[in-house]
């Protein structure tokens, strides 16, 4: 039975064994020594990974998770409308915080304190607070709106292994959704 070197690519009658996969042994050494340099890239890529991640600070992760949670955000409310004009909300929207990162960052990966937001109502019109007022206790209930109220005044300073923890939950919250 004719095979195909797996080092030349030209076709050859086994001569040694059923499972000889090259056609002499010049190309048998070439073609190890492929497959060894290519296990050695891949290794050498997976240390390069970890070590890039040991490297990344705590702001690094924030903006990974942000990245994540906002993904979260956007699939969990694509079917709702927008928090502040209840339009529908077409394939790009924003996941708009009630109250800002910058000055709560302690809220920022609160699910409560983030909705899906049409472009113009979060970015042209700031947020549009009064409208994201009325109906944000309509979407979550009073009891964890006022909850929501409560928490903005506790400071909060996530640690590198709580983002790491974060973001594998909200892939995986994202995956289920």
């Amino acid at each position: 039975m004719a095979k195909k070197c797996k080092n030349c690519g030209i076709k050859f009658e086994t001569q040694y064994s059923t499972t000889q996969q090259t056609c002499t042994f010049h190309c048998a050494i070439e073609y190890s020594n492929s497959v060894k340099e290519k296990k050695a890239k891949k290794e050498w890529t997976k240390e390069k990974k970890k070590r890039k991640d040991a490297l990344k600070t705590n702001s690094d992760h924030v903006r990974e998770l942000q990245i994540i949670f906002n993904k979260f955000i956007r699939t969990r409310d694509k079917e709702k409308g927008c928090i502040s004009c209840s339009k529908p909300l077409n394939t790009k929207f924003d996941a708009g915080h009630y109250y800002s990162t910058g000055s709560y960052p302690e809220l920022r990966f609160n699910e409560d304190n983030v909705h899906g937001q049409c472009v113009h109502c979060n970015q042209h019109k700031r947020g549009n607070l009064i409208a994201y007022t009325d109906s944000l206790p309509n979407r979550i209930g009073n009891d964890r709106f006022l909850k929501l109220k409560s928490l903005s005044n506790i400071p909060r300073k996530y640690t590198i292994p709580e983002l790491i923890e974060l973001k594998k939950l909200y892939k995986e919250k994202t995956k289920e959704l």
